[in-house]
């Protein structure tokens, strides 16, 4: 298809969304495992029909299954995805469906189309509105991926043909091509179990899965004549150990939301928030926002030191307008602390509170239209005061799930393993993690992956 996008900008454009999906959304920092994918997705990428292109591999640090592609050759899983393969040649699927993007150049195509499709980063729709450029400068913004191309959907065309052209990639490679379908199958199920709850942008999203696309990958892999080349695990059991110790679901490192609470181990930060409201942690802010979508909270890092003063500084030089002099300093359970209230272009009211803690100055940042503003203080104030250090039986109860490998009993039912494992996963979570029915009988020895809640071990030097 014409593309107004020379070869050139793509790879750009590619790596300029690298940039901000690695500063956002941040990569898994597992030497091996990262290794293992980019041999395998360099082995893939050899038998592309596109070589104009320098591909590499990255393991995204996203709970929810995902994989994408970016302009010119970067292309990213996440650690939720790699959760639910239950082989080498389902991955190697994934992966060569991805680089069939990049062949067909599916994401310039787009632009060249309508430019980047707006698709909100984990937060509720409406807020957007709130967000006018010095608000940004202040508070940092919300869902700095808005206009990226990470969660803009490929249309049913670019799909199939993504789909055809990644089994080949695979089949060439000496994968078994029906990987694809298998995989799909599993996020059908995947998707058909999680559907009730609220979750950001997924695989799901921009890959749907339908049966008759399932069917057709299928039939496509009968087609195709499978290379004789060993795969790089040399069966299912090597290939699952590589992922035994991943973390599913929140990283503690990451901070967790438990309940109406955001707790930091690492940072030892508790912070309260609204009751009832969306809430969405990322590496680098937690956002809470209202159901009438016009009200939201965002918390982050904005400087180093001890002056809460700083955050009010930086504010200040960020919209080259008087903040200091309009700031308040006081002291919030026993920690330093500074607040004022901005008014926006007379659209948008803002309660800034900062907080200094562990040589750290912390932003909570209250945001709504000013028709809104006066009846939400009390809400952005209680926010502000809960913060506090963690208590030490806080610390000592924070948990993270890990995927961990263990052999069935013979006869044993995924109930039955799944309650003396005692599993994060419920029985229907290990059935379609393994790619099995919850009545499926085990085999004594078969390997199956669960997930056991583990006590949180502080990063070195925290």
């Amino acid at each position: 298809e014409f593309t107004l996008v020379s070869v050139e900008q793509e790879k750009q454009l590619g790596e300029e969304e690298a940039k901000k999906v690695e500063a956002q959304m941040g990569v898994l920092e597992d030497a091996k495992l990262t290794a293992y994918l980019d041999a395998l997705g360099q082995r893939l990428a050899r038998e592309s029909p596109r070589q104009d292109v320098t591909h590499r591999f990255g393991i995204v640090d996203m709970a929810e299954p995902n994989a994408f592609a970016l302009p010119g050759g970067p292309v990213y899983v996440s650690r939720g995805l790699l959760a639910l393969v239950n082989a080498e040649d389902e991955l190697a699927g994934v992966v060569g469906h991805e680089i069939g993007h990049v062949a067909a150049r599916h994401s310039v195509q787009q632009i060249s189309r309508q430019g980047p499709v707006a698709v909100l980063f984990g937060v509720v729709s409406g807020v957007t509105g709130l967000i006018l450029p010095t608000v940004g400068d202040i508070i940092g913004g919300i869902g700095d991926l808005t206009q990226s191309l990470v969660f803009a959907p490929y249309g049913r065309g670019q799909e199939t043909e993504a789909d055809r052209v990644g089994q080949e990639i695979a089949a060439r490679a000496g994968w078994e091509p029906a990987g694809l379908a298998a995989f799909l199958t599993t996020l059908g199920r995947e998707v058909d179990l999680q559907s009730k709850g609220r979750r950001r942008p997924s695989f799901f999203d921009t890959h749907p899965t339908t049966p008759d696309r399932v069917a057709r990958t299928t039939a496509h892999a009968k087609e195709l004549t499978r290379a004789k080349r060993p795969p790089i695990s040399p069966n299912r059991e090597a290939f699952l150990a590589r992922f035994d110790g991943l973390v599913v679901g929140p990283r503690a490192a990451h901070g967790l939301i438990v309940g109406r609470t955001f707790v930091h181990p690492d940072l030892d930060v508790f912070l309260e928030l609204p009751e009832k409201w969306a809430v969405e942690n990322t590496p680098q802010r937690v956002v809470a926002v209202a159901p009438d979508q016009e009200t939201a909270v965002l918390f982050r890092a904005v400087a180093e030191g001890d002056d809460p003063l700083e955050g009010a500084r930086r504010a200040e030089k960020a919209i080259k307008t008087p903040v200091v002099a309009k700031t308040q300093t006081l002291t919030i359970n026993g920690l330093p602390a500074a607040h004022t209230q901005l008014e926006v272009e007379g659209k948008v009211g803002l309660d800034l509170t900062w907080i200094a803690h562990r040589k750290v100055v912390y932003q909570v940042a209250g945001l709504a239209t000013k028709q809104r503003f006066a009846g939400v203080q009390s809400r952005f104030a209680a926010v502000a005061r809960s913060f506090r250090p963690l208590t030490a039986a806080e610390r000592a109860g924070v948990k993270e799930a890990r995927l961990r490998l263990v052999t069935a009993r013979a006869g044993e039912t995924i109930e039955a393993l799944a309650l003396r494992v005692k599993s994060a996963w419920t029985k229907e979570e290990v059935a379609v993690a393994n790619g099995l029915a919850v009545g499926d009988r085990l085999r004594d020895g078969q390997l199956i992956k669960v997930t056991l809640a583990e006590a949180y071990a502080s990063a070195p030097g925290r």
